[in-house]
């Protein structure tokens, strides 16, 4: 089973290890065609303004985002690192009707579907990730895989 090494930086996420690591191994282990590649998953839980510092630095862009993919290095055993913002999940879940915990867990999806080899920066790969958003929230939430997130005041 591939290692999920987990960063929580946000000092007001709580999260559960485990559940974040079963979910990932479930992912591994029933999505063949959107497989990531081998090696070590690395997540990191941010606040608002090391997102925008990384989307800056990296994207040349300084907005607060939802979720950055980073590809790893398959040679040097890491598939890739998901950096997620806890922050803008509070923010963005009551717009989509989503808890805390699925919004969150969305950007983790989000992230393992760039790693995969999708896309969404142009129309027609953006509606294929949703609907690959969709179909494996769905089969996460009835394996009951979906792991439990609390941000506190």
């Amino acid at each position: 089973m591939r290692n999920i090494d987990i960063n929580l930086s946000h000092n007001q996420l709580i999260i559960n290890e485990e559940q974040i690591v079963d979910m990932f191994h479930f992912l591994d282990e029933s999505f063949g065609p959107e497989k990531i590649p081998n090696g070590d998953l690395s997540v990191a839980f941010i606040d608002h303004d090391t997102m925008c510092q990384l989307h800056s630095d990296f994207l040349n862009d300084p907005e607060h985002t939802d979720v950055m993919t980073f590809p790893g290095d398959i040679e040097d055993g890491m598939s890739g690192e998901l950096c997620v913002s806890a922050d803008y999940a509070r923010e963005s879940a009551p717009q989509h009707d989503f808890s805390f915990s699925d919004e969150l867990t969305l950007y983790l999806l989000h992230g393992w579907l760039h790693l995969a080899g999708h896309d969404d920066l142009s129309d027609e790969p953006r509606v294929k990730m949703r609907e690959a958003e969709k179909r494996i929230m769905a089969a996460v939430r009835s394996a009951n895989k979906l792991p439990s997130f609390t941000l506190e005041a």
